[in-house]
C-alpha cells in the first residue's frame, strides 16, 4: 500500500501555494476536485502523460493542497479546504473564479 506524505498547512509557506498554483495544469486539478470531491488520478480531465499527472499531483501534494488517500486499489485526492482557507484565506475561492 502506498503511503502519501502531507506536511502540515502550517509549515506551507505562501510562496509554495503559489508556485503550485502557477502551472494551468495544476489550477485545472484543483478547480476539477473542488467541484468533485476525491477522484482518482485517472478520473481527472487533463490531458497529460501519466508520469507528468504524478508530478502534478506531487506538488500539489507537496503545497498542502490536496491529500490522497488508499481506499481499496484506488488512491482517491481531495482538496484540503478547511486547512488551506484557515492558513491563506480566500485563496481557493480565487481559484474557483479562475
Amino acid at each position: 500500500m502506498k503511503i502519501y506524505h502531507h506536511p502540515k498547512i502550517t509549515q506551507v509557506a505562501l510562496e509554495t501555494v503559489m508556485h503550485a498554483l502557477a502551472d494551468p495544469c495544476r489550477v485545472a486539478i484543483v478547480r476539477t476536485l473542488l467541484n468533485q470531491p476525491e477522484l482518482a488520478c485517472n478520473e481527472l480531465p487533463v490531458d497529460v502523460a501519466k508520469a507528468t499527472l504524478s508530478h502534478h499531483m506531487d506538488v500539489l501534494r507537496e503545497s498542502g493542497l490536496i491529500e490522497t488517500h488508499v481506499v481499496g486499489a484506488k488512491c482517491l485526492s481531495s482538496v484540503r479546504q478547511a486547512d488551506v482557507e484557515k492558513q491563506f484565506p480566500g485563496v481557493l475561492a480565487l481559484v474557483a473564479k479562475a
